[in-house]
Order: C-alpha cells, then structure tokens, then sequence
C-alpha cells in the first residue's frame, strides 16, 4: 500500500508565500518522479512543478521564477515554496508521485487527497 499525505495549504493574501509538504509512505521500492498539479473551480488540471529522482525540474510557466520544487529523498518527501502568490494560484493542489513498489513491479502513478490554496485578501 502507498499513501501521500499533503500539508501546508491554506489562506493567504496576494505577494504572501506558502509551502505545501508532501510525503509518500508504504510499500515502495523506488520513486522516480514527484510532483504536484492543481486545478481551479472550472479549469482543467495542471502540472505545477515536477522533480525527478535525478533532481531535473520542470514548471508551467506561471510558476517560473516564484514557486522552488524540491526533494527529501530520505524520507521521500517533496515540497513546493511558492512565493508572490496571485489570486489565480488560488486551486486544490494535489501531489503525485510515479514509483515502483519493488524491483519486479511496473511503475504506477498514486495521488494524494488534495490540498486547499486560497490566496485573497
């Protein structure tokens, strides 16, 4: 079984900073990629920043220059700080991670519950 467990989200207002925890537990023999996506009330999900087990990044571009994705491979944990928040960072932000459960297993996809970001003032 594997499990991710966000943290961190919650109100703040407009140029605030905010950062979303995430940690993977269970079975798992190895991680290749995590990241996070979000998606806004009437909008499509998007990918917001990813890092893989090599530490190469990936962002959309709204997020370039004012979100920082990084890892704790230790505990296989992923954060992302966020920073100059605007009103449309305002989404459920939801972490994932691609990872194999042993050696033998093909590599699946598993999401956690999501996290409320409301950025206002």
């Amino acid at each position: 079984q594997v499990q991710l467990v966000e943290s961190g989200g919650g109100l703040v207002q407009p140029g605030g900073s905010l950062r979303l925890s995430c940690v993977a537990s269970g079975s798992i023999f190895s991680i290749n990629v995590m990241g996070w996506f979000r998606q806004a009330p009437g909008k499509q999900r998007e990918l917001v920043a990813r890092i893989t087990s090599e530490g190469s990044t990936d962002y959309t571009d709204s997020a370039k220059g004012r979100f920082t994705i990084s890892r704790d491979s230790a505990e296989n944990t992923v954060y992302l700080h966020m920073s100059s928040l605007k009103p449309e960072d305002t989404a459920v932000y939801y972490c994932y991670a691609n990872l194999r459960q042993r050696y033998s297993a093909p590599s699946y996809n598993y999401w956690g519950p999501g996290t409320q970001v409301t950025v206002s003032s």
